[in-house]
Parts: structure tokens; sequence; C-alpha cells
């Protein structure tokens, strides 16, 4: 069985599309050849800056013989349909079977499909993948209708096994296949001829190109973090810059440079964000300060004098570029130094954050009032709170976050810290964006919580306001990430706060601003109206009255739309919260269960009821429970739709006839009062497991007593009876949703 060697090579591909181009040029090639017939082994796809390449162990020599049977018109069918059926299948008519079947006799045909050799589909599949392939973004060149992300040069396309090596006969856009590469563009620029994969991957690394972009980022990293160490310093790490500066070099040789003392004062993320963005440089920090004062950069090829002067070069470029960052760090500190950060944040005001929301400024207001609000619920102090979501994004005004706006926030705790104000307040204006995403850490210090709050309930309440949800995989707001910062606030912080209230406070200065124009506009008309003169009286009326109406037709439309807002927006929060648990292993119909409960805007206590029912469920007692439940309920929904009568007041102990039935009562009497407790006091384990309690006392009622007996007194008192054990059971949780 042959094995097949590609390699597509080309001049310098982006170093963020090599990875996923690996990925389809392996998932294209061999979807194809399956889809041919050709089966393999295994397959491996790599990637340079200036190759593709992939391997297919065990390949088939040929794709096999294939015969398939078709069904036709019937015996005697007008000649045309015969004639098109003939055509379709390929076949003549002395080729055609005559078949008995139910229907009667029917025309058959045995198509048969001979293999093909695997150089000829392995040709066709490749010309298709490399003409149909998804770059980002392609380019023509020279006078061929070819597009490929950059100029191709050559293709290899070599079959080879155990006698030798074929080169595959194909052409495209002029390039012909064939079996010779080059290695490094300036240390071994020569062609070279190869037989196998091993044989190519060898050679490579002799001409200095390391295929593998693994074992490149694993050589920048162990050679970085060793030349770190040894001067008692450490590498920052950064799994991205990583990858993408592996995609840059085929020859990676790692270099150490100084940072100009000038610059040291320069806060960490600011040297870094400079270093990575603008000269892919990793930073290097002194474990005993956090202070950045190396860097490394990666050559892409070895020099007689080791580098002195790509680091020269490095450094004098790095220097410019570090010089603008301490620029833009200075003008910064002077302007908090002459107006604070609120006179930082005042050119907010003509920054508009959505047409329909309102500036800048007019955002950070409201979230200034509802983290004011919620801060005592957090537990944290109410005038910290709102001072510093009052400052927390003055940052967006400054030079260093217009240059570098990932360092939004992280810049806000510095100028907070040099305007004077309390760490707790400058760790809020880093830490009020947090969680970002699912792996992002969460705030916890009460102030930072509650701006954090503030911010993302004022974001999805405003669009919300305006009409702008999340529809299908378009969030173009990020209103489910949003919703999910807030899951993560509550829960990690062990937050118990009801959603609703403050929702509805958020929402109410939201519609509040939305409905206060229309507001204005009819106040305004009612008062151009009462200095109308000229008119005839009763027409002054009549526009009074209408311009009357129309407010208080506004306040109902603001009731009307607030309303109607919480609820649309805590049923979001919910699904989030379901796919949030549903990672966390807990069963969607725990979920919907625990939703359908009072109080299922405590996210927090939610999640403590769904999690205690999920351990519930999982016991014996549990399941067992569960099944009586459903039995109860189903006997009780029948009796009622029967009867047209509900069986709710509990029965009566006198009429009780039959020992397990007594026991039942028993049961119910002492377990009812524990539960009731343990709901008070939110304690939803000890609930389920006095609720556990009842499955021998249910289970021992069904199997001896007759629920419908023929006495109709004693048929409703067990019926009464079966009630008490249905409203135990949906005290705790809406059983009737939990399935099986």
């Amino acid at each position: 069985m042959p094995d097949l060697l590609i390699e597509l090579f080309s001049e310098e591909i982006p170093a963020r599309m090599q990875a996923r181009a690996c990925d389809d040029l392996k998932a294209r090639m061999t979807g194809g050849l399956v889809e041919a017939g050709l089966t393999y082994a295994s397959a491996a796809a790599f990637s340079t800056p200036r190759r593709l390449a992939l391997t297919v162990e065990g390949l088939l020599a040929e794709s096999p013989t294939v015969r398939e049977e078709r069904k036709g018109p019937k015996v005697g069918a007008p000649d045309k349909a015969i004639e098109g059926f003939l055509r379709g299948a390929g076949v003549s008519r002395d080729a055609l079977e005559e078949r008995e079947t139910p229907k009667g006799a029917v025309y058959f045909a045995t198509i048969t499909k001979p293999g093909r050799p695997a150089g000829e589909i392995v040709a066709e599949v490749l010309e298709d993948v490399i003409r149909n392939f998804p770059w980002p973004k392609s380019m023509r060149w020279g006078a061929g209708s070819l597009r490929w992300v950059r100029p191709l040069h050559s293709v290899i396309c070599l079959l080879s096994d155990e006698g030798g090596a074929e080169v595959v006969p194909f052409e495209i856009d002029g390039i012909r296949a064939g079996d010779t590469t080059r290695g490094h563009r300036f240390m071994a620029p020569d062609a070279f001829s190869v037989v196998s994969f091993e044989d190519y991957a060898a050679k490579l690394k002799r001409a200095h190109v390391v295929l593998d972009a693994g074992e490149r980022a694993e050589h920048i990293w162990q050679d970085a973090t060793n030349m770190a160490f040894s001067q008692g310093l450490e590498v920052v790490e950064d799994r991205g810059l990583l990858a993408e500066v592996a995609g840059l070099v085929e020859w990676p040789v790692v270099l150490m440079g100084e940072i100009g003392a000038d610059f040291l004062g320069l806060p960490p993320e600011v040297l870094q964000t400079s270093m990575k963005e603008h000269q892919k440089f990793f930073s290097v920090k002194n474990p005993k300060t956090g202070r950045i004062e190396k860097f490394v950069t990666v050559a892409n090829r070895e020099t007689a004098d080791t580098g002195a002067t790509i680091l020269a070069g490095n450094q004098k470029v790095l220097s410019a570029r570090l010089s603008d960052a301490k620029f833009f760090w200075e003008n910064d500190l002077r302007a908090v130094a002459d107006a604070g950060l609120e006179g930082m944040a005042a050119p907010l005001k003509d920054v508009t954050f959505h047409n329909k929301l309102g500036s800048q400024a007019e955002r950070i207001a409201r979230i200034a009032a509802l983290a004011r609000e919620i801060a005592p619920v957090v537990g944290a102090d109410a005038d910290a709170a709102e001072q510093a979501a009052k400052v927390a994004k003055a940052d967006l005004s400054s030079e260093m976050v217009y240059e570098f706006p990932e360092l939004q926030g992280i810049m806000g705790r510095y100028y907070a810290l040099e305007a004077g104000l309390s760490p707790a307040v400058a760790d809020a204006c880093r830490d009020h964006y947090s969680p970002l995403g699912p792996s992002d850490d969460v705030p916890s210090e009460p102030v930072s919580v509650a701006v954090a709050l503030a911010d993302k309930l004022d974001t999805l309440t405003g669009f919300w306001a305006i009409d702008e949800k999340p529809t299908g995989s378009k969030d173009p707001f990020a209103l489910r990430r949003a919703a999910l910062g807030v899951i993560r606030l509550i829960l990690s912080n062990e937050l118990e706060i009801p959603l609703l209230p403050v929702l509805h406070k958020s929402g109410e200065m939201k519609l509040d601003d939305l409905i206060g124009d229309q507001l204005q506009k009819a106040t305004s008309d009612q008062k151009q109206v009462e200095q109308i003169t000229g008119q005839a009286l009763d027409e002054i009326d009549k526009l009074k009255i209408r311009t009357s109406e129309q407010r208080q037709n506004i306040a109902s439309e603001f009731i009307g739309r607030l309303v109607a807002m919480e609820s649309d927006l805590l049923s979001f929060f919910h699904d989030r919260l379901k796919v949030f648990l549903r990672d966390q292993g807990i069963r969607h119909d725990v979920i919907d269960a625990c939703i359908a409960m009072p109080g299922n805007d405590d996210l927090a206590l939610l999640v403590k009821r769904a999690q205690a029912l999920q351990g519930f469920l999982g016991t014996e007692d549990g399941g067992n429970l569960l099944q009586g439940f459903k039995r109860a309920n189903n006997i009780l929904t029948q009796a009622e739709e029967k009867d047209g009568v509900e069986y709710s007041f509990g029965g009566d102990v006198k009429f009780a006839e039959d020992a397990e039935e007594k026991a039942l009562f028993s049961a119910l009497d002492a377990a009812e009062p524990e539960i009731k407790a343990a709901l008070e006091r939110q304690d939803f384990e000890a609930a389920m497991r006095a609720l556990a309690g009842l499955r021998g006392a249910v289970d021992g009622f069904f199997e001896a007593v007759q629920v419908n007996a023929e006495n109709e007194v004693l048929r409703r008192n067990r019926l009464n009876l079966l009630s008490s054990i249905r409203t135990a059971c949906l005290s705790v949780a809406d059983l009737t949703r939990i399935e099986g």
C-alpha cells in the first residue's frame, strides 16, 4: 500500500492562517480520497511559513471495483422512458435484466464501475482542493487564474512504496508536480529531491527547516526559558504569541535583549503589550519585583555574530516604540494630576455608546446609580461603589488606551491610584469588565463585584429596551457573554440577589430615558396650547385633553414595556444558566424543575436547589420516590378530570383502614414540618432528605392499598392523601418536569 506526500510551496503564509490551513488540507484531501474509494491508515498535515505539507500512509493502490444495481421502468413501458433509463445508467438495452416483482416485471441494470489507480484519483482531488481552498484571503499573480494565499511556486505529489517513489502526473496553472523542494530561504536555498515523507522531513531539517510547528514552538519555549532562568528571570507565558511566532520562522533562533533603562518604569502591562503587538517579542520579568526587564525575540536564521546585529536593530526599533508608550503614559499622568479621573472622563459625553442609548457619559451615570443600589446586597460600601463606577471607564479617554485598547481597565487602575483613590476603587476600574469568558477570573472584592454587575446589567437592559436582542447565532453586542458574566459573578461570590428588583431598577432608568423625550414633547405641546391666542376656547380645551391623554398613554406604555422586558430578560438568564449548568453535569430537566419554582430570579438559590435535586434523584430513595410521585400525580390528575373537583385538602387519618395507609399518614405528618423548616432556611439538601424519608411509606401504600375503592368516602380520602404526597414533593421542585 503506497504512502502519499504532498507539499504546496509558496511565498510566506501569514502565521495566523497556517493552523487552519493544515486542518483544511488534511480534511479536504482525505475526504476527497475516501469519497473516491481510497481509504488510508493515517494522515498528518504540517506547515511552515513557506509550505503546507500532507502525508497519508497506507493508501489503497487503487479504488475497488463497484457494482451497483439500479431498478428501472416496468417491462412494456414506453420506449422514451426506457431510453432515458439506459442513458442514466450508461448501459445498452441488451444489458437489461427482467425480474418479477410484486408489481409486475421490471427492468434492472447492473452497473460496474472499475477501480481506478490511486495516482489518477489523487491528481483529481488535489486539483480540486487547490482551486477551492478556503483561504480567508487569497490573491492572483502573473497571467494565471489560480488563487492562493501567496504566489504558489511548486508542488510535490509523490506516491511511494517498497518498490520506490513515483511522481503523480499533475499540473495546475502551469505548475507541474515533481519531487523537489527547497530548504531555508537564506541558509539552504538550493533545490533537492525527496523519495518519501521520512526522507522529506529529514532533508528539510538538514536544510534548516523544522517542519512541525509544534516542534518549533517547543524549541522556542525551551530556549527562551533556559536563557531567562540562567539570569534569574522568567519568560511571561503567552501561548497565543508562541504559536504565532512559531508560524513566522522555519529555523527558530532565540535571542534575549535589553530594555532601555528609561522605559523600565512603565507599567509591566504596557511594556508587554507594546512588545507583543508591535514586535512579537516575549516579555521577560524579574520574579522578585514583577518588573519587565528584558525581552526575547526569535530570529529566522543563524548569523556569524550570534545575532548581535539582529538584536541591535530590534532594540533600536523597540526604543522608538517604547518612547511613544512613555509619551502616552506621561501625558495621561499629567491629565490625571490636572483634572482627576472624572476630569479625564469628561470627553466621554461626546462619545456615543449607541445611537439609541446615548453617550458613554450617560451610560456611566446609569451604571453609577445601579452600582449604588447593588452595593448593600454584595457587601460593598455604596459611596465607594458609586465613585468607582463614575471613574471606571475614564481610561477610555486616555492616550494609552487609544493606542492599546486591550489595556482598558488595566490602565484605569494605575490612573486611579495616581489620583489618590482607594485600592478598592482602583481594583474596580480594572476588574469591572470581568469575567469576559468562561475561563476568565471572577472578581471577588465587593466594590468590583458591584460595578461589574451594574456594568453588565446596564448593557443587557439597555439593548433589551431598544429590542436589540441576540438572534440565533448572531450576538453583535456580546449579550450572551454579559449574561454569563452576571451568572458567574453571582455564583462564584455566592450572592443571594433576586434579579427582578435589580432588572426593574435598571430597566426603569433605561426606559425612563427613552420615553422621556416623548413626555417632554407632550408637555411642550400642552404649554404651546396654553399660549395659543385667537382660537375658540373649546378648541384649546380639546387640545389640552389630547396632550393629557398622550402623556397617560406614554406612561402606560412605560409600565407595560418594563414588565415585559423584565420577564423576557429573566428568561434569557435562565437559558444562559441552563447552558452553564449543563456544562457542569446538571441535567436539563432538573434545571427546568427548579426554574419552575417561586424565587427563580435568585440564581444562587436556584443552583443550590438544582444541585440538591440532582443529588437526590441520583439516590435509590430519590429515584423510587420520583416514581411514586408520578404514580400519585397520574392517579390524581385522572380522578380530578373525571370528578371535576380538585383534591387538595389532605386526607383524614380517621378514615384510614389499612396499616400501610396509616403509616403514610404518620410519615407525612413527620416529614412535612421538616421539609417546610428546611425550605425556610434554604437548606434544600435537608428538604430532600426529609422527602426521601417518605419513600418506604409511599411504596408500602401503593403495594397494599387500592386508591379507587368502591366506598366513595374512602376513595376521596385516599385521593386527598395522595394530594399531600404531591404537595410535599412539589414544594421542593416541580417534579412533573423530571423525565423518566
